[in-house]
């Protein structure tokens, strides 16, 4: 019996995988290697001396790392939470409302929704806080106009909400984004589903609930994984808006700019790449973690409802 010819080796793969490999290893992998090796080092005597996992114990058990770290992870969590909790759900609903072919100038909507997406985070910083400033913001005389000025209170500068305050204008900013991806997913169910659904008289809302949704659910989880990542990686809005002490009172300080402070220093503090290396390698282990749990657990039960 004659052996099975030897199926050529596909060369034009590597050839065209090859810039793409090198330019993600430069940018990403070395530096994430770099960063994890870094958090195991401390600088000893202007040399670079090997500590093991003494960093991280410096971080949870030392006084004056572990209150901030807490504190800055308790704050991103509640960041995470008003992202979850209010943008997507605003997002579907968006989508949903967009979406329907009844409804005229749709285009003009997603667009004038999604342009915030596209801002600098030092456009959107400043301008809101011109916007809510007690001074000279228009905040005040427009909640005058509907009769709520009494409700009015320098929010970003007051600690119980100054935190909540920039999630929204984070959810404000980003909303577009949740939005266009259940548009399209929305968009590539099946006419013949929807036409079957409208045959047994669903249709309007009940449409949505009971055929729409179900198929979208995968987006919705791709969606709330994307938020995850980004929410843990948050710093820009938070930095242009409160500046690197995150004010007033570490009330707005989260992981991200913890680690500024921490790897490169500011003010009286002085810079410890070491200890922020650390602080940036939880931040990976949380972003992974959440990410596995994700791919394991939630990813495996939505694919029944896939079509």
């Amino acid at each position: 019996m004659a052996a099975a010819p030897k199926r050529p080796f596909r060369w034009h793969i590597v050839v065209f995988l090859a810039p793409a490999v090198l330019v993600y290893t430069a940018i990403m992998i070395l530096p994430l290697a770099g960063t994890l090796q870094l958090a195991l080092f401390r600088n000893i005597n202007q040399s670079q001396v090997f500590v093991g996992l003494d960093n991280f114990r410096t971080l949870f058990g030392d006084p004056n790392w572990s209150g901030g770290f807490w504190n800055a992870l308790r704050n991103n969590v509640w960041f995470f939470i008003i992202h979850m909790v209010v943008q997507n759900p605003i997002g579907v609903l968006l989508a949903a409302l967009l979406s329907s072919p009844r409804l005229r100038f749709s285009a003009f909507y997603r667009t004038a929704i999604f342009v915030p997406t596209i801002l600098s985070f030092v456009i959107v910083g400043f301008a809101w806080k011109l916007i809510l400033s007690p001074l000279w913001g228009v905040a005040p005389n427009l909640m005058d106009l509907v009769g709520l000025k009494s409700l009015f209170t320098p929010w970003l500068g007051k600690e119980q909400y100054a935190l909540t305050t920039l999630s929204l204008i984070s959810v404000w900013q980003f909303v577009g984004i949740p939005m266009m991806l259940i548009c399209a997913a929305l968009l590539s169910i099946p006419e013949e589903v929807i036409e079957a659904a409208e045959c047994d008289g669903i249709s309007g809302m009940s449409q949505f609930w009971k055929i729409k949704l179900p198929l979208i659910l995968p987006s919705i989880g791709i969606i709330s994984i994307l938020t995850f990542v980004g929410n843990f990686n948050a710093f820009d809005l938070i930095y242009t808006a409160q500046g690197a002490l995150a004010g007033p009172n570490y009330s707005t300080d989260i992981l991200g700019t913890f680690l500024y402070r921490a790897f490169f220093g500011f003010q009286l503090q002085i810079g410890d790449p070491n200890m922020g290396a650390a602080i940036a390698t939880m931040m990976f282990l949380i972003i992974l973690g959440g990410v596995c749990v994700y791919l394991f657990l939630v990813q495996t039960r939505l694919r029944r409802y896939q079509f």
